[in-house]
């Protein structure tokens, strides 16, 4: 039997640094989308603004992480495949939305460990919301 160590918080959301944290992270995410070319697809899924989506990925991911629930206490249950459907998500759109998360993630400085484990978690629900492609 293997024992994992614990880690040093109890939930994300306190190890990342709680919403000051987040929303470094959410920010980076978006400006980064705007930045880099190797984002385009992402950055044309989105449409031409960003302000209503940065503000829906850090109210979500508040509560995702163990923080306040903003999002769900807005819009209830996220759905997040259903509210999703309406936009291509492919392999490309996945890859390139993960890692500009993991990019966003090591910019702002997440903690190599919990880096790591969100990264895993955004690549599973990113694949499963995809909607385009084998």
């Amino acid at each position: 039997m293997q024992i994992e160590e614990k880690p040093p918080f109890d939930t994300p959301f306190e190890w990342i640094g709680g919403e000051p944290a987040i929303q470094r992270m959410v920010d980076r995410f978006y400006d980064l989308m705007d930045l880099e070319p190797g984002y385009a697809e992402l950055r044309a899924a989105h449409g031409s603004e960003l302000d209503g989506a940065r503000q829906k990925l850090f109210w979500f991911l508040c509560g995702w992480m163990g923080g306040p629930d903003h999002y769900q206490s807005r819009f209830g249950h996220p759905r997040l495949k259903m509210r999703h459907m309406p936009f291509k998500i492919g392999v490309r759109e996945r890859d390139q939305w993960v890692a500009c998360m993991d990019q966003a993630m090591r910019e702002t400085g997440v903690p190599e460990v919990l880096r790591a484990r969100l990264a895993q978690s955004f690549m599973g629900t990113a694949d499963w919301m995809r909607n385009q492609g084998g």
